[in-house]
This record gives structure tokens, C-alpha cells and sequence, in this order.
């Protein structure tokens, strides 16, 4: 389970449960388990500071690579 931060503020905006050993370039909107402070909207999802996190592409957030910083374990 992986938890994602702001690269800006450090705030954390939700828990992903990550699949595979790669990196995190895109995350499928089913397998985020709890939002803390992300704000999704039309075009995506972005962090309350106003740093745009990802951009939505229907059943994923295609991840903007430098928006974030993330902690936790990789499920193989």
C-alpha cells in the first residue's frame, strides 16, 4: 500500500494499493482505498496547495511525474 504526497507541500492526498514492481505512472481510480486531502475535479485531480497531481482519464489518473512523492510497499 503506497501513500501518496504533494511534491509542493508534503500533504498526503490518498492510499493506493500499487500492483507490480514499476513505477507509479498512472493510478486506477478502483484501487485508491481512502482520500486525506486530494481534490478531484473535471480535468483531474490536484492537491488543495493547487499543484495538479494527475490528469484524469476515465477509469485512471495518468500521474504528472514531478507533482508527486509517494511511501509504502509494492504489492508483486
Amino acid at each position: 500500500m503506497l501513500t501518496i504526497h504533494c511534491a509542493a507541500c508534503k500533504k498526503k492526498l490518498w492510499r493506493y494499493d500499487k500492483i507490480g514492481p514499476g513505477e507509479v505512472l498512472r493510478c486506477h481510480k478502483d484501487r485508491i482505498t481512502r482520500l486525506y486531502h486530494a481534490r478531484i475535479h473535471q480535468k483531474g485531480i490536484q492537491c488543495p496547495c493547487g499543484k495538479d497531481i494527475g490528469i484524469d482519464k476515465g477509469t485512471m489518473y495518468k500521474m504528472i511525474a514531478n507533482a508527486f512523492t509517494y511511501r509504502g510497499t509494492k504489492r508483486n
